[in-house]
């Protein structure tokens, strides 16, 4: 197909085409001084005729274009001027034959050429040529403008010639068919001898010939051919040609209507016609060389060829409101084209759009050229050109295959024409062949146009994506597209939508904290608290800031993200992990399900860093519908974060310690959060021993090389006095390192030893730190409980239902609570004068409930524990 010409007008249609080009190697300064020259000489008047000739000329031409020249006469390249510079009689022959190298290119239409040379002097220049003229340089060449004059008139009379020689009707003489490039392997075969195909080359040979007499400056002749042209073709249904008659009739007559031109060109152009003075034929536009030409010559069997006065009437020409009514027909015409000739015309419409800054109405033709590519009509649609018109009617739009582009604020076009493009590009690239781009767009349309979709079309596009990725997964890879266009990959952001991002602290049992010793101070290192009104706002620095605590090399992280599920059905995650950089990671992946609709739904992703340094999590990935995202955190919306950057040092032993006690059901004072602690129970009498035996084994992968034991008394009243424990080290550190896996054991001595010379409160104290002979547990696992000893039964059975009745307590003497005589003799007034009953039996004491009695040293102390 031709390359269009934009800058066309009606009055180029009456032109000879000159085409001016550089041969070899010329400075661009040089050549456009001698192609202004050349312009200058655009317009020339013939001798003793009213005609004038018009020359446009162009310094480059698509060779193409040349092709369609029998179709109309303007568009072919009938000159061919051009300039070289040749400064050695031994390079002329080479130059030459670049020249005749040159004309081939055009030799098919070529009436005429010239090669002007600069620079050559000798004996090559005084031999006489035709069409080669030389100049010793470019500023001593004041002949240039009258070798164009000759040039020109050489053209005129090939013109002329060809006009005379098919204007002249041959009796007997068969007329040639004309025919476009696309049209010749169309006409094989046909019965040349049939009427209608006479008409039809009769019909087409009019118009050329209209074409020439336009050319040669005989508009009324040119009007007259065009309307004969006009209905001959009409009678044959020849639409193509018959759509160039129409335009050739409406150009002829717009300049007819409008001399001075309808182009926008500096200057008016004259028409010098039978309608118009014949002084006006000396008139051209502003810088012009004018020529007189002698057209006598050309006189044949008497015939005058400029027939314009005798057979041209202006009854002919177009009023103006036929010449738009015509130029309509003639573009209905052209619409009856092959499929391919209406892609073609569509994407021509596209294009001027596009150039007048209509950039929507440009995409539109685009896409109905796209369409026009897969019409039912053709036996082969194109869907690979289809695909490619498709993309670009993208920025006509709004619509950018970038998902970042979505991620910035506002939503820029009108989403439905998007979508419905977006599903257009799904198809063709399906029908392509190409299931990896059809997962690609199908997974932007989802990503950027969520918020438009309806529920049921949520579904439907997420059921279409899951069928596309059954065969083929999406990726995060590029696509590479020909052209050179790259699809980016399009991560999930939305599925789930993540609103806040915390890096968790390792559980209490590994934190790893600073060494020191034991039975050392703790020395505080709070730093001083300094407020500042300043605010940083900067997303990104809040997320690099780093944490105030540390993870440990080979232990489980964790990372806790807040998401919700944005779609009207259960949203299936899978193979949801972390992305992070800075240390080697094992991110192990979890798998989720999220309610429809659901509110903020916590999740832990968790993973173990392999090497030791500083580690950043960047995001998280996700596979959703079959399509593997890498989520960035930069790229989500209004998430919050209070720091993604911790620091993870070197693997540290892990010991795991048993006991031979029993775990004790309450905790003896709360957590400070820097200690483990573990609570185990023992019961003891006092001057009785027992040892507890400690397990020591390392469950890491790093050797325990330090122990350090100490004990402490949890009491606040220092009223107990003695040790209760001791042990040696020696034999449990003979074992360390303790290698992982290995086990190593521990012994304590327990002994109870109490003091009990106190003064009277002490039994006051006592129960204040929780110790009493009722039967209250001690503060301390190790510390003594003195507990009474219950007997099964009571002593009055019968009556213990009534009401009022005692719940006796056996309590026996500091071991058994057993009364010596003499001891239980001195209790007696004591017991009578400070409590309301009590019973004695075989050496025992009955007391009422509530109350209870502690023997010191033989004395005898009450208390009301009420």
């Amino acid at each position: 197909m031709s390359v269009p010409d934009y800058m066309q007008c009606a009055e180029d249609h009456q032109t000879l085409l000159v085409v001016v080009q550089p041969v070899g190697i010329v400075s661009e300064e040089n050549f456009f001084r001698i192609y202004k020259r050349i312009c200058s000489v655009s317009q020339i008047s013939v001798r003793d005729s009213q005609r004038v000739l018009y020359i446009r000329y162009r310094h480059h031409y698509p060779p193409e274009n040349n092709e369609w020249g029998d179709f109309q006469t303007h568009r072919k390249v009938v000159g061919l001027i051009t300039i070289t510079d040749c400064f050695s009689a031994k390079d002329w022959p080479q130059t030459f034959e670049k020249f005749h190298v040159q004309k081939e290119i055009y030799g098919s239409t070529l009436y005429d050429s010239r090669l002007f040379v600069f620079g050559l002097q000798g004996e090559i220049v005084e031999q006489p040529r035709t069409d080669v003229a030389f100049y010793p340089n470019y500023e001593d060449c004041q002949t240039v403008e009258k070798r164009i004059e000759d040039f020109i008139e050489s053209l005129f009379i090939v013109l002329e010639s060809k006009r005379l020689d098919r204007a002249t009707d041959k009796s007997g003489d068969k007329i040639p068919l004309l025919c476009v490039p696309f049209e010749k392997k169309d006409f094989v075969g046909l019965d040349t001898d049939s009427r209608h195909y006479k008409k039809r080359c009769q019909g087409r040979m009019r118009k050329h010939v209209g074409d020439l007499c336009l050319q040669a400056g005989m508009l009324q002749d040119s009007l007259v051919h065009y309307h004969m042209s006009v209905e001959l073709l009409r009678s044959v249904n020849d639409f193509l040609w018959l759509g160039a008659a129409l335009e050739g009739l409406c150009s002829a007559s717009v300049i007819y209507h409008y001399p001075g031109g309808t182009g926008g060109k500096s200057g008016a152009r004259r028409f010098q016609g039978s309608a118009l003075p014949a002084e006006a034929a000396n008139r051209h536009r502003p810088g012009a060389q004018e020529v007189l030409i002698d057209p006598g010559a050309l006189t044949t069997n008497g015939i005058n060829p400029d027939t314009s006065t005798e057979i041209g009437r202006a009854k002919n020409c177009l009023s103006p409101e036929d010449i738009i009514d015509k130029y309509k027909e003639a573009i209905s015409y052209y619409s009856k084209l092959s499929e391919e000739e209406k892609i073609q015309r569509y994407s021509v419409l596209s294009e001027l759009y596009e150039l007048i800054g209509f950039h929507r109405k440009s995409a539109f033709f685009k896409r109905v050229a796209a369409m026009q590519c897969v019409a039912p009509s053709i036996a082969e649609p194109g869907w690979r050109a289809c695909y490619k018109l498709l993309l670009e009617t993208l920025p006509g739009y709004s619509l950018s295959l970038d998902p970042k582009d979505f991620s910035r604020g506002t939503h820029r076009g009108w989403a439905a024409v998007q979508m419905r493009l977006l599903h257009e590009l799904v198809y063709a690239s399906r029908r392509m062949g190409n299931p990896a781009l059809s997962v690609r767009h199908l997974s932007f349309l989802l990503q950027t146009m969520l918020d438009f979709l309806s529920d049921q079309e949520k579904k439907d596009v997420t059921q279409s994506l899951e069928n596309y990725t059954s065969k083929c997964p999406g990726t995060m890879e590029p696509i590479a597209l020909p052209g050179g266009l790259t699809l980016p990959p399009v991560p999930f952001t939305k599925l789930p939508i993540v609103r806040h991002v915390k890096l968790l602290n390792l559980p209490a049992s590994l934190r790893p904290h600073k060494m020191k010793s034991l039975l050392g101070q703790n020395v505080s290192t709070k730093s001083p608290f300094i407020y500042s009104p300043i605010i940083a706002h900067n997303r990104g620095e809040e997320r690099n800031k780093k944490i105030d605590f540390q993870w440990v090399q080979g232990d489980v992280c964790e990372v806790q993200l807040m998401v919700y599920n944005p779609m009207p059905f259960e949203l299936r995650v899978e193979n949801m992990g972390l992305l992070t950089s800075g240390v080697e990671f094992e991110s192990l992946p979890a798998a989720l399900s999220l309610p429809a609709e659901s509110g903020l739904y916590p999740v832990t992703l968790v993973g173990v860093p392999q090497t030791t340094g500083t580690i950043t999590v960047n995001g998280y990935h996700t596979t959703v519908f079959g399509v593997f995202s890498d989520c960035l955190l930069d790229n989500l919306p209004g998430i919050k974060t209070s720091g993604s950057t911790v620091e993870v040092i070197p693997a540290l032993p892990r010991l795991q310690i048993s006991t031979s006690l029993p775990r004790s059901a309450h905790s003896l004072q709360p957590s400070s959060g820097d200690e483990i602690s573990t609570n185990v129970s023992v019961q003891l009498y006092n001057g009785e021993s027992q040892q507890l035996i400690i397990k020591l084994e390392n469950i890491g992968m790093e050797p325990l090389e330090k122990l350090e034991v100490t004990s402490k008394v949890l009491t606040t009243k220092e009223k107990l006095y003695g040790d209760f424990l001791s042990w040696k080290l020696e034999e449990t550190l003979a074992q360390f390192p303790l290698q992982p896996g290995k086990v190593a054991t521990f012994t304590i001595n327990i002994k109870v030893k109490l003091d009990f010379s106190c003064q009277e409160n002490l039994l006051q104290d006592l129960s204040d730190d929780g110790i009493s002979v009722s039967g209250f547990p001690l503060s301390s696992p190790f510390r003594q409980v003195v507990r009474p000893r219950v007997e099964g039964k009571p002593v009055n059975p019968p009556e213990s239902n009534k009401a009022g009745d005692y719940s006796h307590v056996k309590v026996s003497g500091l071991g058994r609570w057993h009364l010596p005589r003499a001891v239980r003799a001195s209790a007696k007034p004591f017991l009578k004068h400070s409590f309301e009953s009590f019973s004695e039996r075989k050496g025992c004491v009955y007391l009422k409930a509530g109350f209870s009695v502690v023997f010191v040293l033989g004395q005898c102390f009450g208390k009301q524990s009420q």
